[in-house]
């Protein structure tokens, strides 16, 4: 039996906009990929299912017990217990051992919670984790694997996880990848996370063309979606040849009648029949060409709706794209050099030694390393934007840094504004065009940068910044794939893996990593 059915659901937004329309699904012990572009109403699809919202139409049937992993806007409260979502069940197992427990402690105790709760914990990689500890002394990672932890420890029918793998390294990306792997339930997970997306058996994907599942892993997903759009492609360019024949058509009739018409009108000058005669052929000729221009309109109408049609399902599935313009950063060109760096966290701890370094041309450095290593603080450290504690750094090129929080964007402001802000050279068509390079176009561009998603976000400050008189030779960027959905995603790669410039980048997305090209790889921790 499923844990959760949804029979013919729609969704709108509280303005009224159509989310999706007519999905049916049952969801029962397989996992479940839930994937779209931001907007698409992924969460709105999960507070449906949870109870939270309403649908406008349709119904949702629950019938197994559901545990849910949401993203915190915010460090946790309470102890590393709460967290768990176990402090009473493990309160009444502390009351129990220190003789203070009631009768209805003994009958309620679950025995076995404490040795489930450590396989669990050593699973997500916090064997020894203090359940007495301040739950927001944690790092980010490590409360979202707490929270798991507790979650698979009470073993629901269906884990709905939101977005698990944020802010996560790549040790914590796969242990939370192996646990859902591992769960025996069903799973229902939110995420652009392709090697968690690979552990799926299905994938439903919200879009403008409607909800559709496909079976199979993120890779299968991925194929089809490109097969799609081929398909897309040829079925427009297959109705732009039918509506050249229907002209090609129409016209060949226009002639026919044409030379129809010219015969009768010969026929009629000679005079020779009688009036009444040519009257019914003049009757039979108009006849004919209405029916004639109404056969023309309907063959142009349907051929320029099947064009139409085919346009709509091209733009829907087709992926999102923009390309870098060129910087000229010659291949000889010193970018960035370190000599006998050394650089200590505040408290004396050395996170880098003795690291000699040279990046030259179209060079992309990355990163890597766990939460924590100080990947961040090397970062501004070879930006010049914090001084070593030993060593020199020298920067052959001025950088574009984009941080974790965008900050260069400021809130309130729309995009035109912040494009003419960092550009004030720049009027208003320049700015409009810059944006619509990055796919902000006409009203787009109008948008504040607080109603922006974290990919949109992403894109508008790369517009604001490279669609300059002199783009800069170098990017930085820290964890620049947290928060986009899978096609902005693939722009961002295939865009940062076309730029003639040099990057230096902080990730734990390995398809990243490899979808932009990284050369080299600076491993800390």
């Amino acid at each position: 039996m499923p844990f959760v059915t949804l029979d013919h659901i729609s969704a709108r937004t509280p303005d009224g906009r159509l989310l999706f329309d007519n999905l049916t699904l049952a969801l029962g012990q397989e996992r479940t990929g839930l994937v779209g572009a931001n907007g698409a109403g992924k969460s709105t699809l999960v507070r449906l299912i949870l109870g939270e919202a309403d649908p406008a139409a349709g119904v949702v049937t629950v019938s197994g017990r559901i545990g849910v992993l949401r993203q915190r806007a915010g460090p946790p409260k309470g102890r590393v217990a709460d967290l768990l979502g176990l402090a009473e069940p493990l309160g009444r197992l502390a009351r129990i051992a220190s003789g203070t427990g009631s009768a209805e402690d003994l009958d309620r105790a679950d025995w076995t919670l404490e040795t489930r709760l450590d396989v669990a914990l050593q699973g997500m990689g916090l064997g020894g984790l203090e359940l007495a500890r301040p739950a927001a002394s944690l790092s980010g990672g490590e409360a979202t694997r707490a929270a798991l932890a507790g979650l698979l420890v009470q073993a629901p029918d269906l884990l709905i996880l939101d977005e698990p793998t944020n802010d996560l390294d790549a040790e914590g990306r796969a242990l939370v990848a192996d646990a859902v792997a591992a769960h025996r339930g069903g799973v229902l997970a939110i995420s652009h996370d392709r090697t968690l997306l690979r552990k799926m058996d299905q994938i439903l994907e919200l879009s403008t063309l409607g909800p559709q599942l496909y079976g199979g892993d993120y890779d299968l997903y991925a194929a089809r979606k490109a097969e799609a759009e081929a398909a897309a492609v040829r079925d427009l360019a297959n109705a732009h040849q039918a509506a050249a024949q229907a002209a090609r058509d129409t016209q060949v009739d226009l002639e026919r009648k044409a030379r129809r018409d010219a015969a009768g009108r010969r026929f009629a000058a000679r005079r020779s029949e009688p009036k009444i005669l040519l009257s019914a052929q003049a009757e039979r000729a108009q006849n004919s060409s209405g029916r004639l221009d109404r056969l023309a309109e309907r063959r142009n109408a349907a051929a320029a709706g099947r064009v139409e049609a085919a346009k709509a399902r091209v733009e829907a599935a087709r992926r999102l794209g923009f390309d870098l313009p060129a910087c000229g950063l010659s291949d000889g060109k010193t970018v960035l050099s370190a000599q006998e760096l050394e650089v200590q966290t505040p408290d004396g701890r050395m996170l880098v030694s003795g690291l000699d370094l040279q990046v030259t041309g179209a060079e992309r450095l990355a990163l890597c390393g766990p939460n924590g290593s100080g990947k961040s603080t090397l970062l501004r450290v070879l930006t010049g934007q914090q001084p070593p504690s030993r060593g020199e750094v020298r920067l052959g090129v001025t950088p574009a840094i984009f941080d974790q929080q965008l900050r260069l964007l400021r809130p309130q402001e729309t995009l035109l504004e912040a494009y003419q802000r960092l550009n004030p050279d720049a009027d208003r068509n320049a700015a409009q065009s810059a944006l619509a390079r990055f796919l902000f176009r006409n009203r787009a561009a109008e948008r504040s940068v607080a109603d922006l998603s974290g990919g949109e976000r992403l894109r508008a400050a790369l517009a604001c910044v490279l669609m300059r008189p002199a783009p800069p030779q170098l990017l930085v960027l820290d964890e620049p794939s947290n928060h986009l959905d899978l096609d902005s995603l693939a722009a961002v790669e295939a865009a940062l893996g076309a730029y003639d410039g040099a990057l230096l980048l902080v990730s734990h997305d390995a398809d990243f990593l490899a979808g932009v090209g990284v050369d080299r790889q600076i491993s800390l921790g």
